[in-house]
């Protein structure tokens, strides 16, 4: 494993409230669509079916926890590296099975193939915070180092 170095330059606090709302910015994503989950379970698992995907009732409580924990931990900050990467992995997956543009009707593919590549930039913005981690207004920086 090759390692770079890298010359540190002081974080300023502009800097950290731009991790702050941008951690806010992705859970405003997940924690909602979660819940919303929760609140149409037998919809969402419809929806799940629909896709052809197998054991949609455990589909769906995987969907809820990542998105419902995953959001709380980008909230708070905790953990923020590690929700970070999971979320984006769940965005990645459920990215090719739901907006799969190249698979639909004419009609269909402006729509799908647009929230594929937003899903995308999301998948793009979890990595640079799972790279970067939550800054320090967040339960991880007031954390002892592991």
């Amino acid at each position: 494993m090759s390692t770079t170095t890298v010359i540190a330059t002081p974080v300023t606090t502009g800097q950290n409230l731009s991790v702050l709302v941008g951690r806010l910015l992705l859970a405003a994503l997940f924690l909602p669509a979660g819940v919303g989950k929760i609140a149409g379970f037998a919809g969402t698992v419809g929806y799940i079916t629909s896709k052809g995907l197998p054991m949609p009732e455990v589909a769906a409580v995987v969907a809820i926890l990542v998105e419902v924990l995953g959001g709380l931990a980008l909230i708070a900050g905790f953990k923020t590296r590690y929700a970070a990467l999971a979320l984006a992995v769940f965005t990645a997956v459920a990215t090719f099975f739901f907006h799969n543009f190249w698979a639909v009707p004419e009609a269909q593919k402006m729509t799908q193939q647009l929230m594929f590549f937003k899903n995308v930039a999301v998948v793009g913005g979890l990595l640079v915070l799972a790279a970067w981690g939550a800054g320090a207004f967040s339960v991880d920086a007031k954390r002892p180092a592991a």
